[in-house]
């Protein structure tokens, strides 16, 4: 615990270093910069890791549901069945990062059967679910497109020290909220500020993807078009 609160220490001392308005490129450059590494590629954001192999860094360009899965963190973290977080900030552009506990992948047999006990509301996990419910409706209520609960398998992971933890439950409706930004994007203008969307055309789709690049920058002008229109109605 004590190494922890040191980390967490460290790592809260970097982020005050960087500029108030450091975006998702700002605050990978500096990480690769401290000697960082990358070590993954989402959907919704990429991973680093830690010098000395202790912690992970995950940064996304757009991610309104950082905040929550940040909360939970720090609220269920006397479960030990979720992962330390070191320090977590919002960035210019409505990216997210979060330091983490270094985690390693479980065979997936071992992870369905803990997500199973999440599902049922196990004894073991009561006082978990208690928290991860509570928080997600706090995110449904707040956020536009919030997605149900994501349970699967890939999101239970392991500590260097054994703990099984669950990691990234809570994600933005993409399919729907790509699909409105498109077809409706008066809408998803009127509903998320444009600090908060900036880069939403930027997240990697490493899993889902790729995306090419003339459709990302179609959409962007497609918004681009529905914020001028709000503005010039303002």
């Amino acid at each position: 615990m004590a190494m922890r609160t040191e980390l967490a220490g460290q790592y809260q001392q970097m982020l005050a270093r960087l500029d108030r308005q450091a975006d998702h490129r700002d605050v990978e450059q500096a990480l690769l910069t401290a000697g960082w590494t990358r070590c993954g590629t989402g959907d919704w954001a990429i991973a680093l890791r830690s010098p000395d192999g202790t912690a992970a860094a995950r940064i996304s360009p757009f991610d309104p549901t950082g905040p929550y899965s940040a909360e939970l963190y720090r609220q269920a973290a006397h479960t030990r069945q979720v992962p330390a977080l070191f320090a977590h900030r919002r960035l210019a552009g409505g990216g997210d990062l979060q330091l983490l506990e270094w985690l390693q992948h479980v065979p997936e047999a071992e992870a369905v059967a803990f997500r199973r006990l999440i599902a049922d509301k196990a004894r073991e996990v009561a006082e978990l679910v208690d928290i991860i419910r509570c928080v997600h409706e706090q995110a449904q209520r707040a956020l536009p497109w919030c997605g149900p609960l994501d349970l699967n398998p890939t999101n239970v992971m392991r500590t260097v020290d054994g703990r099984l933890v669950v990691i990234d439950l809570f994600y933005a409706d993409g399919p729907s909220l790509y699909k409105a930004a498109a077809t409706d994007p008066n809408l998803v203008v009127a509903l998320i500020p444009e600090a908060e969307r900036r880069f939403m055309t930027e997240i990697p789709l490493g899993a889902s993807g790729p995306w090419a690049s003339a459709e990302r920058e179609a959409l962007r002008a497609i918004i681009a078009a529905a914020d001028a229109r709000k503005a010039a109605h303002q």
